[in-house]
């Protein structure tokens, strides 16, 4: 179906591996080492899409033959983004923050191919509600569950769930990779 040898997602995220199986995608992964830590006077939307264009790239120029799929996702409730946490107080202030309110999951995806003048990036926003959470919720979660590895402090797909009274959009994209819109962008080529 694709035209390329390899496709190389630019990304760790046991999650978007998951998620790039469920469809049927063989890939093999380079961990782009990106800092995320640096901070843009952008809009989300922008954020997001620049770091996935960045892991990208760094992929890129090593795999130049290769399609490269480099994601970003970021979670922005009250107009503050919420990156990963570094710890259990952070942890707690983001899901204390995020309780009882609607917030928005921003991935930015590229696909990036070198040798075929490929660079496509695009974006997709989930709003996601949560109920309100008690402090012993907030605790039970982050000591069970250690989500220090996900943007917002949680992940929709493991007992969290729980916590999530709405979701408006691509509940796949809250995991880390809009799979609907992937898939329509990844089909042009």
């Amino acid at each position: 179906m694709f035209h390329f040898n390899n496709i190389i997602l630019a990304s760790g995220s046991p999650r978007r591996k998951q998620l790039l199986k469920q469809i049927g995608i063989d890939f093999t992964t380079e961990i782009s080492g990106i800092d995320e830590s640096i901070e843009f006077d952008l809009s989300p939307e922008r954020i997001a899409k620049y770091f996935a264009i960045e892991k990208a790239r760094k992929i890129s120029i090593k795999f130049p033959k290769e399609l490269v799929v480099g994601a970003d996702t970021i979670v922005v409730c009250n107009k503050k983004i919420l990156g990963k946490p570094k710890n259990d107080k952070e942890s707690f202030d983001m899901l204390s923050m995020l309780s009882g309110k609607t917030h928005k999951v921003i991935t930015g995806v590229s696909l990036q191919c070198l040798d075929k003048s490929i660079n496509r990036t695009f974006h997709e926003t989930t709003k996601v509600t949560f109920i309100t959470l008690s402090n012993s919720y907030i605790s039970y979660y982050i000591n069970t569950y250690k989500p220090f590895d996900k943007a917002g402090s949680y992940g929709i797909q493991d007992w969290f769930a729980v916590c999530v009274k709405k979701i408006d959009g691509c509940f796949y994209n809250v995991m880390g990779l809009p799979l609907a819109k992937f898939w329509k962008e990844i089909s042009k080529l």
